[in-house]
């Protein structure tokens, strides 16, 4: 059995990578020309990898990570269509170079250029570019503007260019925002979670898999509070006249293991039907350092899983059979690896 974790982001990249992005800002600030992206060496790579994620993950365990790009750096926000190009490229191609100086530990995800209530024309350049180039699924977000909201749910026509491409390329998506530009929604504490439950309740509302029904989102960090408040979706699917749940929606949508305590994992499979669940755990992500009631680090999904009663058949398809069925480009990269 392979341990899969379709939750990984690149936290870890060398300094030049930060201050690029900095010094990017601030000359669209100050109407400057925009800085060169700055030359990554493939051996600052391996020692920023190799010192962290690699590390990490032969310590718990974990065979292969789906890796993107830092979440809370794609900066969607941002409203220059050419500056968010370029960063995009930039961080998706580190990305790729990650995956191909470590190919059987990393398979590449990646982000997109979105701006709030822009074209998704580039979007849509950007997400043929990667997987032409090898990458197995997208992060797309549901607020581009950074936690305020101004934008149209994902039921919206408007979100359907990218769907349609999505499904002509078999690649899922993972439901994931960036930054919080707005100081009552803390990005790690609120913001993510809010977004995976917010779009929980506009695919309750709406009829999206019924338009794109080979369409496969993934909301991570556990569903959000949907694990938890199921009855209450359940009964105002039924309130608003909505079909049911789980016919509606649970054959092309998914929820990950990035629950960072024993109970919530335990609810997440006890709630959601495990053929829906997916191992994650976003490992050097939001929540790091070491739980001091279990002696280990607060990300380390795997030592929760491992610890609930689960029968062999469910346990492999969480840590392996789900995430190779919902990213059959993945599954067709490890086929071609002998795995």
């Amino acid at each position: 059995m392979l341990v899969i974790d379709c939750h990984g982001h690149f936290t870890s990249e060398p300094p030049q990578v930060g201050e690029f992005r900095r010094r990017q800002l601030a000359a669209l600030e100050a109407g400057q020309p925009a800085p060169d992206p700055p030359e990554v060496t493939d051996g600052e790579l391996v020692e920023s990898i190799g010192a962290n994620q690699l590390r990490v993950m032969d310590e718990r365990g974990i065979d292969v990570v789906l890796f993107s790009p830092r979440a809370s750096a794609m900066g969607h926000h941002v409203q220059d269509v050419e500056a968010g190009r370029v960063w995009t490229s930039f961080s998706n191609d580190l990305v790729r170079r990650v995956s191909d100086l470590f190919p059987d530990r990393f398979a590449p995800v990646c982000q997109l250029p979105q701006t709030p209530g822009g074209d998704l024309a580039p979007s849509l350049e950007e997400l043929r570019r990667c997987v032409d180039a090898g990458f197995v699924a997208a992060n797309v977000s549901p607020d581009p503007s950074g936690g305020n909201w101004t934008g149209r749910p994902v039921t919206d026509p408007y979100w359907y260019p990218l769907f349609e491409v999505m499904e002509d390329l078999d690649v899922p998506a993972m439901i994931h925002v960036s930054g919080s530009c707005n100081p009552n929604f803390h990005t790690l504490g609120a913001h993510y979670l809010n977004a995976d439950t917010t779009v929980f309740m506009q695919l309750v509302e709406g009829d999206l898999f019924g338009r794109f029904p080979r369409l496969r989102l993934v909301i991570p960090h556990g569903g959000g509070a949907v694990p938890y408040h199921w009855g209450r979706y359940k009964g105002l699917a039924a309130r608003f006249d909505r079909p049911p749940i789980e016919p509606h929606l649970m054959g092309n949508l998914y929820f990950d293991t990035c629950v960072y305590h024993r109970p919530g994992v335990q609810l997440l499979l006890d709630v959601v039907d495990p053929a829906n669940v997916l191992f994650g755990s976003e490992m050097l992500g939001a929540v790091r350092g070491v739980n001091p009631d279990s002696g280990s680090g607060w990300d380390d999904t795997r030592r929760y899983v491992d610890s609930l009663n689960l029968g062999e058949d469910v346990r492999r398809a969480v840590y392996e059979g789900n995430v190779r069925r919902v990213y059959p480009r993945l599954d067709l990269r490890l086929q071609a690896q002998g795995r």
